[in-house]
């Protein structure tokens, strides 16, 4: 690796920046980036990459350049400031802001979030016999902090305390804390750590998992004895594969911890007794390379969903003192995809797909007696809720359409009786006044990709509509199609929006899968192409009135979307988009990057090296027109990190050959996610939609 001398010609920002055109009679001047050359060799084959001195997030060059961009884009947008507000009203106003969860029951008490209206952050709660306790105010506890969240409350076994990981960040490591319920004081601080914590059933000790600070990878398990110094805590697990992360979890009949070691193509599984925190973990099935299971505990017995011999899974029983005598009780099936099973005392739970929807069936613990949970919307959204109770016939899930709110609902497993528990209300929407469709576009190999589509009646195929397709596409991923309170801003301004079931995803099986990663990468891209095409060619919409939208690895599907099509769309926006593939899977002090290279490829390998190259959207910007493209990303982002897109900006501020909209918005005090408050996500939310209707008038 070669770097030049740096040449401090270009400026960074301009005072037009800040102000509106019309007050200086003068359009806003885009940023440029510094061009700082550094020749990056692998295989013989030297790229030069002229802003890889991005990656310095301390450098005060790139700070100077983030901020730029986001001067930019306030004054580029500043003609829709009233669009925005229009937006952001219709958002805030369309939703219930004083709304609760439905409570979960975790021993005599029932567990909930609730917001309140005009407060930006929820309140963690539970009640019992009608009392209720506040447990965590994020409002409170995020004063003066720019981003504040928390993840995984986890109650003592006695409800007595609760441990939870605080992220004040955005980068994702977490401090878990644990807070005594009667006082209200914070014993317990342990600090560098995921958001991974569970309890053992003494109610005494924790177990957590810790981050690599560099690398991000949850490669540690920890027990700590509460009241304890942390120094003390125990490391009773480190998962020394850098391709595997790990994670604890309890089983829902409480009797056994569990350690799950996983990579993209191999899982491992550990137990270890609830009640005995200081014994010894036990492997269930020794790890090996394509064999990915997961394990239920049920009476004497465990549950496993294994993919041995089996592409699209299968659940076997077997016994706990001999984990590898199996007896089948779901068989493998080539159309059906089995994603999970849940044990309950007296019925098992399948989570399948089929046809690229979700299903239910529910069997007793003999693998007899099924029955599927019927569902009538022709897309939909299902997935199980929480569920912690092992010795319960009634199960609960939540389900949505692309015009229908969610609903969650208990469902039980012995009389097939279905309870609505709450239906989110949504105001000033009809859902009888939209229509919903699934369409199929034949790719360029043949194969047929599904479609999901929303809009308001009443609705002609003419070519005269506007269209926002959506995808992702990676890692597995389904995209299934559920409501979108804010989608119907752009429903109800004649926009139809559509869902393409892009290969990488599994909605169509496993293989659906294998054929949209490593070395089959380009069918998610051609994929998404010809779904575009398809609805151009059904009357849906037309390129001039076309716009594309995806995020983190969809952020990727565009970036290559626009390189190889960019005609076929009017504006594409990419969410924290992961752009410079070749250099990131090239360096394994990325965050992530280790673990991904069984989804992507190592390009230490020259053959993947050269694939990669071929899509990699960084190293595949070129002088020619692009659409209209807003680009986002968070400063701490841990997953892409924002230096991808913000050199794929700069190179392509220098590269495109057109006058369209370029604009770069950096979350400054955020990371993957966005913005930690609600609020504040309605007004980027607004701010995007308000992109498209700018870049299609």
């Amino acid at each position: 690796m070669q770097h030049t001398q740096p040449a401090f010609l270009v400026a960074l920002l301009v005072a037009s920046l800040g102000c509106r055109s019309a007050a200086l009679d003068t359009a806003p001047v885009a940023p440029l980036a510094e061009v700082v050359p550094t020749h990056l060799e692998t295989h013989g084959h030297v790229r030069t990459d002229d802003y890889y001195w991005m990656r310095q997030r301390d450098d005060p060059r790139v700070i100077a350049y983030l901020e730029a961009e986001n001067a930019y884009v306030r004054a580029m947008l500043a003609p829709t400031e009233g669009l925005q507000a229009e937006l952001y009203a219709e958002m805030v106003g369309r939703v219930k802001q004083d709304d609760s969860t439905v409570p979960v029951q975790r021993g005599d008490y029932g567990y909930y979030t609730r917001f309140e209206d005009g407060r930006p952050y929820p309140l963690h709660c539970r009640e019992r016999d009608g009392h209720e306790q506040v447990l965590l105010d994020l409002n409170a506890l995020s004063a003066g902090h720019g981003y504040y969240a928390i993840a995984s409350r986890a109650p003592s076994p006695d409800h007595g305390r609760l441990a939870y990981a605080v992220d004040t960040v955005g980068r994702r490591i977490y401090t878990i804390e644990v807070k005594d319920l009667a006082t209200g004081a914070v014993s317990d601080r342990l600090p560098g750590a995921s958001s991974n914590v569970v309890w053992a059933e003494d109610g005494r000790h924790i177990f957590y998992a810790k981050r690599d600070l560099e690398t991000l990878r949850t490669y540690q398990i920890w027990r700590h004895e509460l009241g304890t110094d942390p120094a003390r805590d125990a490391l009773v697990f480190e998962e020394a594969d850098e391709e595997f992360s790990c994670s604890v979890s309890k089983t829902r009949s409480r009797r056994f911890l569990e350690i799950r070691s996983r990579q993209t193509l191999t899982s491992e599984v550990r137990l270890l007794e609830a009640d005995r925190p200081l014994g010894e973990w036990r492997v269930v099935l020794p790890r090996e390379r394509g064999h990915e299971y997961s394990v239920e505990h049920h009476g004497d017995d465990l549950i496993l969903r294994t993919n041995k011999n089996a592409p699209n899974f299968r659940v076997v029983r077997a016994p706990l003192t001999d984990p590898t005598r199996w007896t089948e009780l779901v068989s493998h099936r080539p159309d059906v995809l089995i994603e999970d099973v849940d044990a309950f005392a007296r019925q098992l739970v399948i989570t399948q797909r089929r046809a690229g929807l979700r299903q239910l069936v529910v069997l007793d613990p003999a693998g007899t007696g099924a029955h599927e949970v019927e569902f009538d919307d022709p897309a939909y959204s299902l997935r199980l809720d929480q569920n912690p109770e092992f010795d319960t016939t009634e199960l609960r899930f939540a389900y949505s359409s692309l015009r229908s709110p969610p609903q969650v609902i208990d469902y039980d497993l012995e009389t097939r009786a279905r309870t609505v528990r709450k239906t989110d209300e949504v105001r000033g929407f009809d859902k009888t006044e939209y229509a919903s469709e699934r369409r199929w576009a034949t790719a360029s190999d043949g194969t047929r990709v599904p479609i999901s589509l929303v809009y308001k009646h009443p609705f002609t195929r003419d070519g005269s509509r506007p269209l926002l397709l959506y995808g992702y596409g990676s890692y597995g991923a389904s995209m299934d199609a559920g409501f979108n309170p804010n989608i119907v801003s752009l429903l109800d301004r004649g926009y139809t929006y559509a869902i393409a079931h892009v290969r990488g995803g599994q909605e169509l099986g496993r293989q659906w899968y294998e054929d949209g990663k490593l070395l089959a990468k380009r069918n998610t891209f051609t994929d998404f192409i010809a779904c575009g095409e398809h609805l151009v060619a059904e009357g849906y919409t037309a390129p001039e009135r076309m716009c594309a939208m995806g995020g983190s690895a969809g952020g990727l599907l565009m970036g290559a979307v626009v390189n190889m099509r960019p005609d076929l769309f009017r504006a594409v926006v990419a969410a924290v988009p992961f752009v410079d593939v070749v250099t990131t899977m090239l360096d394994a002090s990325v965050p992530l990057t280790t673990f991904e290279w069984d989804e992507w490829g190592n390009p230490a390998n020259e053959e993947y090296y050269a694939y990669m190259l071929s899509y990699s959207p960084y190293d595949q910007v070129r002088a020619q027109g692009y659409p209209h493209l807003l680009v986002t990303t968070g400063l701490h982002d841990s997953q892409v990190q924002y230096w991808e897109p913000a050199k794929w900006v700069a190179k392509l501020r220098r590269m495109k050959t057109d006058d369209n909209l370029l604009l770069f918005k950096t979350e400054m005090e955020a990371g993957h996610g966005g913005a930690s408050g609600r609020y504040e996500r309605y007004k980027n939310q607004a701010l995007t939609y308000a992109f498209l209707l700018h870049a299609l008038e």
